[in-house]
C-alpha cells in the first residue's frame, strides 16, 4: 500500500511561516524584544531617535577609549617615577658588585679570556 503525496498531511501554512505554533512564537518574540530593549536602553539607545542614539553611543565609546588611555598613562607615569629610579640604581649597584667580585677573583693573576668554549 503506497500513499500519494497529496494524502500526507503537512502543517498549515501559518505553522510553516512562523516555524511552530504561532502563539508560542509570538510569545518568544515579545520576550526577546523586551530583553533586547532593556539591553539597548542600558547602553543609551532611544527607540524614537535611533540614528542619533547610535551616533551618541559611538561617540561615548570613542571618548571612553581615550579616557581609558589617559587613565592608564597617568598611572604609568605615577608608577614610573618610583620604579625607574629604583631599577636604575639596582642595575648600577649590581654592575658595581659584579665588577668588584670580578676584580677580587682576578687580583694577582691574568684576566681570563671571555671567548666561549665549544
Amino acid at each position: 500500500m503506497t500513499q500519494s503525496l497529496d494524502s500526507r498531511t503537512s502543517p498549515p501554512f501559518i505553522y510553516r511561516f512562523f516555524g511552530g505554533p504561532p502563539l508560542a512564537v509570538v510569545g518568544r518574540l515579545i520576550l526577546l524584544s523586551i530583553l533586547v530593549g532593556v539591553i539597548l536602553a542600558a547602553i543609551g539607545l532611544d527607540p524614537w531617535n535611533v540614528i542619533e542614539s547610535v551616533e551618541r553611543l559611538i561617540e561615548h565609546i570613542w571618548n571612553m577609549g581615550f579616557d581609558a588611555v589617559r587613565w592608564l598613562w597617568r598611572y604609568f607615569l605615577l608608577g614610573a617615577v618610583i620604579v625607574l629610579p629604583i631599577w636604575f640604581l639596582a642595575r648600577l649597584a649590581g654592575r658595581r658588585a659584579a665588577y668588584r667580585a670580578d676584580q677580587n677573583k682576578t687580583a694577582g693573576r691574568a684576566r681570563p679570556s671571555r671567548i666561549p668554549r665549544k
